[in-house]
């Protein structure tokens, strides 16, 4: 048989210039990663700066209701939207319509939260608090504080009636009979007591009514 032909062996290593190339990829992937992890971490400088977007120069510790419109719209809720109520209560705001800066950091190093896009994931998580019995318990009494007029003691039935819809008109198939009850009513204000017994009441009286006791009332 004739002798095959000798075959030349074929140098199947990289050249220098792709390995270059190669070595460029990988530190430029490296790079990317660590800046993804940089903007992805918590940052309470950024924070704080993105606190400054919704303040006024006249009060660069205060966002006020101009700023907390904005807010809203960046993160794309209503101000009346109840994951306002439970962000507020994070924060653990004094006043309705307004957030310190010590409350800002407060509430939003709580979440993790330095821009619009993280506060609008944790929408759904504020909103889903008022599911469990105690955490809304404990909301619906911060409420009470957090909406009234703080020149006077108790809330007055307007903001009352406004702030039960929010928080009992999903969650109390009576709501709408007693919402009625208070337009019918000649209350003026609701004190504290009266507030937290609204929460108890709709707890224990059941739907048809039949453990409903008038004279005890």
């Amino acid at each position: 048989m004739p002798r095959g032909k000798r075959r030349h062996a074929i140098d199947m290593r990289p050249s220098e210039e792709d390995q270059q190339s190669t070595k460029r990829q990988r530190n430029s992937y490296q790079s990317s990663r660590r800046y993804s992890k940089s903007e992805d971490a918590f940052s309470q400088k950024r924070c704080l700066a993105w606190f400054r977007e919704y303040t006024t120069p006249d009060d660069t510790d205060t966002l006020g209701p101009e700023g907390m419109e904005k807010f809203c719209e960046d993160i794309g809720v209503e101000p009346e939207n109840v994951a306002m109520l439970v962000l507020a209560y994070k924060m653990g705001a004094k006043q309705m319509g307004f957030f310190t800066q010590s409350e800002w950091l407060k509430g939003l190093t709580d979440l993790q939260c330095d821009t619009a896009s993280k506060v609008q994931c944790k929408l759904e998580y504020l909103r889903n608090m008022l599911n469990d019995p105690n955490s809304f318990k404990i909301i619906y009494r911060y409420a009470y504080d957090f909406a009234r007029d703080k020149d006077q003691r108790s809330m007055d039935i307007e903001t009352a009636k406004a702030m039960l819809q929010l928080l009992l008109g999903k969650h109390w198939p009576l709501y709408a009979q007693f919402a009625q009850f208070l337009e019918q009513s000649k209350y003026k204000v609701i004190n504290k007591d009266q507030w937290c017994n609204i929460l108890e009441f709709s707890r224990t009286i059941s739907n048809d009514l039949t453990n409903y006791d008038v004279d005890g009332a």
